[in-house]
């Protein structure tokens, strides 16, 4: 599906015409450059790479310093593959005009690292609750894990403490509310997955 790849500038709130206040997110989205058409033909499928972002010459390897020479454009940082996009050549530019008002988009982003957390912050346990006839360090413990001599193992998928977050993140179906093609940002209702100045993937 076509889309446009982003950088999450933060959030804000607009009101809508019956006075709600709406929570939303500012998306920098290109403009993107076509840095290479994939063909059936030629690679087995039919794609459009978008390059997004500048890089530093000096930290670009030689072999992607042709490929975006080839394409007419400075060196990118993000690179993402687009299906079924409308008829693009090499070292066009694609922005914000893709969107319009009213319609809805697919982002997917990485989220924010929490580090090592425990059952109550990850799964939402809810621990003991009482402190007294002698929990005085069972708050927030996990409690059993269920295994015994049968099965005598921990089955896989067991919500435990351990790594959260920093995963990549699919949110479907936000609204865009406003596009603003002089500063080619989109104005999407809701939250976005990852911290400011993130990169995100747009979708139509």
């Amino acid at each position: 599906m076509p889309g446009l790849i982003g950088k999450k500038l933060g959030m804000t709130s607009i009101y809508s015409a019956e006075g709600k206040n709406l929570p939303c997110t500012l998306i920098e989205c290109g403009p993107c450059v076509v840095t290479q058409v994939k063909t059936v033909e030629k690679d087995g499928y039919s794609a459009v790479q978008l390059g997004y972002g500048e890089r530093k010459e000096k930290n670009t390897p030689n072999a992607l310093k042709g490929h975006f020479k080839k394409a007419g454009t400075s060196p990118k940082s993000k690179l993402i593959e687009f299906a079924d996009f409308e008829e693009l050549n090499l070292g066009d530019e694609v922005n914000a005009e893709l969107f319009q008002e009213g319609e809805f988009v697919d982002v997917v982003g990485t989220s924010k690292g929490k580090g090592f957390q425990g059952v109550v912050k990850r799964h939402n346990f809810r621990g003991v609750g009482d402190a007294t006839h002698g929990q005085h360090n069972r708050l927030r413990a996990p409690g059993s894990i269920g295994a015994a001599s049968y099965p005598a193992r921990v089955f896989k998928g067991m919500k435990m403490a351990g790594q959260m977050g920093n995963e990549r993140v699919k949110v479907q179906n936000l609204q865009v509310l406003k596009v603003l093609t002089d500063k080619n940002v989109l104005v999407v209702k809701g939250s976005v997955p990852g911290p400011k100045g993130s990169y995100v993937i747009l979708e139509k």
